[in-house]
């Protein structure tokens, strides 16, 4: 795959790099791993001192990343913005609690003092995705860095710019050169870099089958990886829900980033007391959607970010229709140029549909009706994925029995699933291994080490 920047809302190639050679890319692992041997020895208020410099940066620079977002992926400008503002959020977050959450623990034993310290494993390998070009990275690297760690991106092929942007940051931040550097490789040498023994450990927000590939690499060089994969996050609506409230927030759980995003909601649930009400309410919200020019601040939905994109909807959307699905509103690519996408409503839905049982990754809105909460919570656990879920009540009760038994690796309650830097993030079954953000997500990439004083 080249390495060029595509614009979604025209189609046009922006810009085209120019792979790294076998040596310029032996050079930067080699300066990693260089690096790491001092960088490991700061002090947390060295690091953290460098970390608030990138927020600072960041938010100095948002009108310019943001639209740097925009013109390589597609993401409307508006919310591009915002993302630049998480990830200062999320380098602020670790620059003040890395040191508090990697306190060493002690543990009464029959030793004068023991317990475990935390220490950085040394240069990581993430290899990252276009959906958030920026914030997937952020989440990755402020917790590993901060930790003592180095890190090398490999970032989608078709968003270099971004890629090269993260690697300024923290280079005008004043990090030592070698901390993190941007890798523009293909994908084919991925694994090449994990059998590398100075690469001591990986991490991937991608595809299902990318996750699978890393794993078994990482596997076979026995080396620790997290993995982000993709979801099939249930949006559940019970009888006694907040209906409108419910439905007025599909506009961002599924629509966001044009519906390209690992936990937007993607299976609507609903219980047949109130789903005439969320659907009329539904199809006015997705009607009312701006669909345009991503650089307009009005704009709420942006094209999909790909021709390929596009081709994946279409056609898990005509298959679902073959087997009974029933369009009411969209579910036709828009014409002129660019790649864009009708928000789409989709009724009369079936278990086994590809716009149900496969992770749509685009702006479809398939709803099942449902005759019980108990029947609600089966369909939603009846999913290979396993990354978020929603569901809508007001019986705390309910909400307890539903963050218990979903199966997922994040529940929220009369709200939609979202990351914060505060709270692991993550999935079970195919939706991934492993945490990022919080406590659990800066303990990822650390060495759990047992220490025993007498």
């Amino acid at each position: 795959m080249p390495i060029q920047s595509i614009n979604p809302a025209t189609g046009e190639v922006i810009k085209q790099f120019t792979e790294l050679t076998a040596d310029e890319l032996e050079q930067k692992v080699e300066l990693a791993a260089r690096t790491f041997e001092t960088w490991r020895k700061t002090s947390f208020a060295e690091r953290a001192e460098l970390m608030k410099k990138v927020a600072t940066d960041l938010r100095a620079r948002k009108q310019e990343l943001g639209a740097l977002v925009t013109q390589e992926m597609g993401r409307p400008i508006t919310y591009a913005l915002a993302e630049v503002e998480k990830c200062a959020w999320a380098c602020e977050y670790y620059a003040t609690d890395a040191e508090r959450l990697l306190q060493p623990e002690l543990i009464p034993t029959d030793a004068s003092q023991s317990g475990v310290r935390f220490d950085p494993l040394g240069v990581v390998l993430a290899v990252m995705p276009w959906n958030f070009p920026l914030w997937q990275v952020i989440r990755f690297a402020a917790p590993a860095l901060m930790a003592g760690n180095v890190g090398v991106l490999k970032h989608a092929s078709s968003v270099p710019q971004c890629a090269l942007a993260l690697e300024d940051l923290f280079v005008r931040a004043g990090f030592p050169a070698g901390v993190f550097q941007t890798l523009l490789i293909s994908a084919s040498k991925v694994e090449g870099l994990v059998q590398d023994d100075r690469i001591v450990a990986a991490t991937l927000t991608g595809s299902e089958y990318a996750g699978t590939q890393l794993a078994a690499a990482c596997g076979k060089a026995v080396k620790p990886v997290v993995l982000e994969l993709g979801g099939s996050d249930p949006y559940i609506v019970l009888a006694d829900a907040d209906v409108r409230a419910a439905a007025d927030l599909t506009m961002t759980a599924r629509f966001q980033n044009a519906g390209q995003s690992c936990i937007a909601a993607k299976r609507f649930i609903v219980v047949r007391e109130v789903a005439e009400e969320f659907l009329a309410r539904v199809k006015e919200v997705t009607a009312a959607l701006v669909v345009g020019d991503p650089m307009l601040p009005e704009t709420q939905m942006g094209p999909l970010f790909s021709e390929q994109g596009v081709k994946d909807i279409e056609k898990q959307l005509n298959a679902s229709i073959l087997l009974g699905a029933q369009v009411v509103l969209g579910g036709k690519r828009k014409p002129g140029q660019g790649f864009f996408f009708e928000p789409t409503v989709v009724v009369k839905v079936t278990a086994d549909m590809p716009i149900w049982k496969e992770e749509v990754f685009g702006p479809v809105l398939p709803v099942m009706v449902v005759e019980s909460e108990d029947e609600a919570l089966r369909v939603a656990n009846a999913s290979r994925f396993g990354l978020g879920a929603s569901v809508w009540t007001h019986s705390p009760e309910t909400a307890n029995r539903f963050t218990r038994e979903l199966q997922a690796g994040a529940v929220f309650v009369n709200g939609m699933v979202k990351s914060d830097p505060r709270l692991p993030f993550g999935g079970i079954k195919k939706s991934g291994l492993g945490r990022e953000l919080g406590e659990y997500g800066i303990k990822s990439f650390v060495n759990a080490k047992t220490f025993w004083i007498k």
